[in-house]
């Protein structure tokens, strides 16, 4: 019995489905906890946009932009643009936290994910 293989449409498929669904959990999972527990965000929060917009509204506003962003990735659509916006939020948490390296680490990982998101749909959005 000859092996059957994946042909490069379905690896691409594949890949973009996996980098979309883990992008999207994490987003989610951002969401829906800065939602409910919003004391163990805020310190992640940079102390200039606290003052203006009030750390609880910027909370809610990224609450929902993860959401949507999370939404959009599973969406299918025009995916080159949901993932260059997750990169660069990702880019926004590593550059003003910095001093958390220990933790936001991770978020480094995320940020070469939805880089990588978006350069296997660059020509597909264009």
């Amino acid at each position: 019995m000859a092996k059957k293989e994946i042909n490069t449409k379905n690896r691409e498929w594949i890949a973009s489905f996996t980098l979309r669904a883990g992008l999207a959990s994490v987003l989610f999972y951002a969401s829906i906890s800065a939602l409910i527990e919003p004391i163990s965000w805020k310190y992640y929060i940079p102390t200039f946009v606290g003052q203006i917009v009030g750390v609880g509204i910027f909370l809610k506003f990224h609450s929902i932009s993860n959401f949507i962003l999370g939404l959009w990735l599973l969406s299918g659509k025009k995916i080159f643009y949901p993932a260059i916006l997750t990169a660069f939020f990702m880019l926004l948490i590593i550059v003003f936290n910095l001093d958390l390296l220990d933790i936001i680490f991770r978020d480094i990982a995320i940020m070469f994910s939805a880089i990588a998101l978006a350069v296997l749909h660059y020509k597909k959005s264009n």
